[in-house]
């Protein structure tokens, strides 16, 4: 896919493609205008999104499994403070990536591993957050940025 980088693609150095640049993408591909195209790309996310509305599982074979889960209550600290706080329970929207995202994200892996870098290097491959110059949380998330529970 054809990445377009500007300053509303790029937060804090991290590179993301845009709805635009897949409908572009898609445009050159299938010989549409980037207007068509990107109807059937908002109607397809509205589809999406209106499926999850209904609790329903979304299976898109060879790329991965929506789905809504309901995340019980629990108890949580305020970093700031340290106090206990109450979070209530709450509708999440996970995803779990099919076999084929899965073995083609791979292959990054091996990529790396194929070019014999050495251990110090694959290292300096971690993220940073720059405003607080430590590691940043390795804690998974759902699609919407919230801590998985499990």
């Amino acid at each position: 896919m054809q990445r377009t980088y500007n300053a509303e693609s790029s937060v804090l150095g991290i590179e993301f493609v845009t709805k635009k640049d897949i409908v572009k993408t898609i445009s050159e591909e299938v010989g549409l205008t980037q207007q068509q195209t990107k109807k059937i790309v908002q109607k397809t996310f509205d589809a999406i999104i209106d499926s999850l509305v209904k609790e329903e599982r979304i299976e898109l074979r060879n790329f991965g499994v929506f789905e809504v889960k309901l995340r019980a209550a629990r108890k949580a600290r305020n970093p700031r403070t340290g106090k206990q706080v109450s979070v209530p329970a709450k509708y999440v929207v996970t995803f779990k990536p099919g076999k084929e995202m899965e073995s083609r994200v791979a292959e990054l892996t091996a990529g790396i591993v194929e070019n014999h870098q050495t251990e110090s290097e694959l290292g300096s491959l971690g993220r940073t957050d720059e405003s607080l110059n430590k590691p940043a949380d390795p804690t998974t998330h759902d699609a919407f940025g919230d801590r998985s529970v499990g």
